[in-house]
């Protein structure tokens, strides 16, 4: 039977827990750590559980993509907050890495964070975990300067790059672990696109801004109820259990937090 989100989020965070950095970063770990224990819904890392279960692989094997996923979003996070960026003195609920740290530390901690993503990523015998997942960090970064640089113009294309490449990545990931078949992967990847848009407009719709800006608040959240059942409807066509990402589907369309 496969596991519940909350059974594959509490394996996420005994992995974490456990997870060594390389003894290189010495005084840089408890900064590289901090943002990491903040908590958060590790989306992510649990929706890249979630789909290699479905593709028949135990999550053992899927762990360590999962938390490299996991670690590239708390790196993504780490700078965004910083004053050249986003400039948010919070975070989840406690001071922000510059905060908590100075900007020096918070820079090279989330140099470590994603360094350390790549450290696990290539630690399987295929590259193509670790193509994935660059990949898609170029594309979450090209979408982020389309953002400070007040390139808006194509809403879509910019969440779907600074947002929907790393939920991409989350699926693809587990498809390469799970050893599915390039040819088979399609319909894994059609779902992951309107994941990382669901994700997206509710995330707007929360904060006030994105999608709740251009469009009104009830558009917007109709634009994610469409979202999500084309999501459902790409796991239709999946030939596996796919009741888990369903209910991932489900829980993020009813998003308040």
């Amino acid at each position: 039977m496969p596991r519940s989100p909350d059974e594959l989020r509490e394996l996420v965070e005994a992995y974490l827990e456990e997870l060594a950095f390389t003894p290189e970063l010495g005084g840089l770990e408890p900064a590289v750590r901090y943002p990491l224990e903040s908590g958060g819904k590790r989306i992510r890392p649990v929706l890249t559980l979630a789909v290699g279960e479905s593709a028949g692989i135990e999550p053992g094997p899927g762990l360590p993509a999962a938390v490299a996923v996991e670690l590239v979003h708390t790196f993504s996070l780490v700078h965004d907050d910083l004053p050249a960026l986003d400039d948010d003195d919070e975070r989840r609920g406690r001071p922000s890495a510059h905060i908590a740290f100075g900007e020096a530390a918070a820079l090279l901690a989330g140099d470590a964070l994603l360094a350390e993503a790549f450290r696990l990523a290539l630690s399987y015998p295929t590259p193509a975990v670790a193509r994935e997942l660059v990949q898609a960090t170029l594309g979450m970064i090209g979408g982020q300067y389309r953002d400070v640089a007040g390139d808006t113009a194509d809403l879509g294309e910019l969440h779907r790059l600074k947002t929907g490449r790393l939920f991409s990545a989350s699926v693809g990931v587990a498809l390469w672990v799970a050893e599915v078949p390039q040819r088979e992967q399609a319909p894994w990847r059609a779902f992951s696109e309107e994941l990382g848009l669901l994700f997206q407009i509710i995330d707007d719709v929360l904060d006030g801004d994105g999608y709740a800006l251009a469009h009104g608040v009830a558009a917007a959240r109709a634009l994610a109820d469409e979202a999500a059942e084309r999501a459902l409807s790409r796991l239709a066509k999946i030939p596996a259990d796919t009741t888990v990402l369903a209910e991932l589907v489900a829980g993020l369309a009813a998003r308040t937090s």
